[in-house]
């Protein structure tokens, strides 16, 4: 494959990605409070609970929203990170504690932000360690 083949291929896989209702580019760090960031969140757990768990759960909203820790907490790592908290208003009638990790330029192929998330109690696989520690 020639380079201008590869280059092509390359375009047309990132610029064909496309992570649902993903909301960070470029960089450019979105506030913990950011409505694009709580709409990603809201989303990507509805999308999760009815594919895989099937639990009939949503969030039907983020209170409080709030950073506790800012961008470069360890000073070895070069990623900036935003660890974010809030309270989950679940369709259940239940308010549960929720975390969130913002990483700059850890998405797809570096091109954008990832978003981690967990729900306190509503992890059955510990995708992100016992009691959501990954993303505190």
């Amino acid at each position: 494959m020639n380079m201008k083949s590869l280059i092509l291929a390359l375009v047309f896989m990132v610029s064909s990605y496309s992570a649902p209702a993903m909301a960070f580019t470029g960089g450019s760090f979105a506030a913990c409070d950011a409505p694009q960031v709580l709409t990603y969140i809201q989303k990507r757990f509805t999308w999760t609970d009815r594919m895989l768990l099937k639990r009939g759960l949503a969030i039907d909203s983020i209170e409080r929203p709030h950073a506790i820790r800012g961008r470069n907490m360890v000073a070895s790592s070069s990623v900036p990170r935003l660890y974010c908290h809030g309270t989950a208003r679940m369709n259940d009638g239940h308010d549960r504690p929720i975390w969130w990790l913002i990483e700059g330029g850890m998405g797809f192929a570096g091109l954008r932000d990832n978003l981690e998330f967990c729900i306190s109690g509503l992890d059955p696989f510990k995708v992100h360690g016992a009691w959501c520690r990954s993303v505190r």
